[in-house]
């Protein structure tokens, strides 16, 4: 199955970044703000609104002020702090650097890899911002690292600076190749049970995987994790395929299979075999209650935020 095909380009220039951390907290704070007449409420120990006070209840929340003032007995609803662990499992296998050719990488003008570190590094300010404790673990063929799970500041500041050395690496320095399942089964036994697993990934591996993939989701479930899967892509080039009406060579980099075609020749078929992969797995989380969520690059954060959120809500 033709799937991860990549256009490789060569003579890449440069890529600058902002600070991480920064951006983070830009990110979170101007999406907290946005939520100032939403139903939603759980960020930090801060109060959130009013409801009536129901008889029988504890007098210890009534505002006292508001009821001299209407005669009426309301109960101040607060912002509860909670004891929530989160692993965030990022791919960061070659394939997770496309596109290539993309100049001056950025928070604006991301690839796979540079969206991926932004989201994870929004959600982690987010999960600091709760209180929470919180990790990252680093996957491709092997896991290339796993952080305890903390909610400190000097561990925040640890796991950011690990998540800006991974937007600068060297494409030569990714892994090649992609080897989800087995790792994630050790992710299932290794962290604290009943986590919340954030897993980044494009979900590109070698052909026939797909079934070792879903038994994996299936293994954290059992773990009774909850999870949370960011399916990151974009979704032009690699769904749509939308290249120019010329021949192109086209490299899966894990593979390193090679096809020379005109995209407008091999499209339609192309696209119906990765909207039946990427189906399957949907459908399978579906089944297992697992969030599924489809991430365009192109895109903002809020696409990953606001599911995040949700999912942070129902925890609770």
């Amino acid at each position: 199955m033709l799937i991860g095909l990549i256009f490789m380009i060569q003579n890449l220039e440069k890529i600058s970044y902002s600070s991480i951390e920064l951006r983070a907290k830009q990110v979170v704070e101007g999406f907290l703000s946005g939520l100032h007449k939403s139903p939603f409420h759980g960020y930090s120990v801060e109060f959130a609104d009013y409801r009536a006070y129901n008889t029988g209840e504890s007098t210890r929340f009534i505002d006292w002020k508001l009821f001299a003032r209407t005669d009426k007995l309301f109960i101040k609803n607060y912002q509860q702090e909670t004891n929530l662990r989160c692993m965030i499992a990022l791919d960061n296998s070659l394939s997770m650097c496309f596109p290539f050719d993309k100049k001056q990488i950025s928070f604006t003008n991301p690839n796979k890899i540079t969206f991926s570190v932004y989201a994870a590094a929004a959600i982690l300010q987010m999960l600091y911002k709760q209180r929470d404790a919180f990790g990252l673990s680093l996957i491709s063929d092997k896991i290339d690292y796993i952080s305890e799970v903390k909610s400190s500041e000097v561990h925040k500041k640890h796991i950011f600076t690990l998540l800006e050395q991974l937007m600068q690496k060297d494409y030569k320095d990714f892994s090649q190749s992609t080897d989800l399942a087995p790792l994630l089964h050790r992710l299932a036994t290794q962290i604290h049970k009943r986590s919340l697993v954030v897993i980044f990934t494009d979900l590109l591996s070698a052909e026939n995987q797909t079934e070792e993939f879903i038994k994996s989701l299936q293994h954290l479930k059992f773990a009774k994790h909850e999870v949370i899967l960011f399916h990151i892509f974009d979704k032009s080039l690699e769904e749509n395929l939308q290249y120019k009406d010329r021949p192109y060579k086209f490299i899966d980099v894990e593979t390193k299979q090679e096809l020379k075609v005109n995209p407008s020749e091999i499209r339609g078929k192309y696209q119906q075999l990765i909207k039946d992969n990427f189906s399957k797995i949907h459908s399978a989380c579906d089944d297992m209650q697992i969030d599924y969520v489809e991430c365009d690059i192109n895109k903002g954060l809020d696409q990953i935020l606001i599911p995040y959120f949700n999912k942070r809500i129902r925890m609770r």
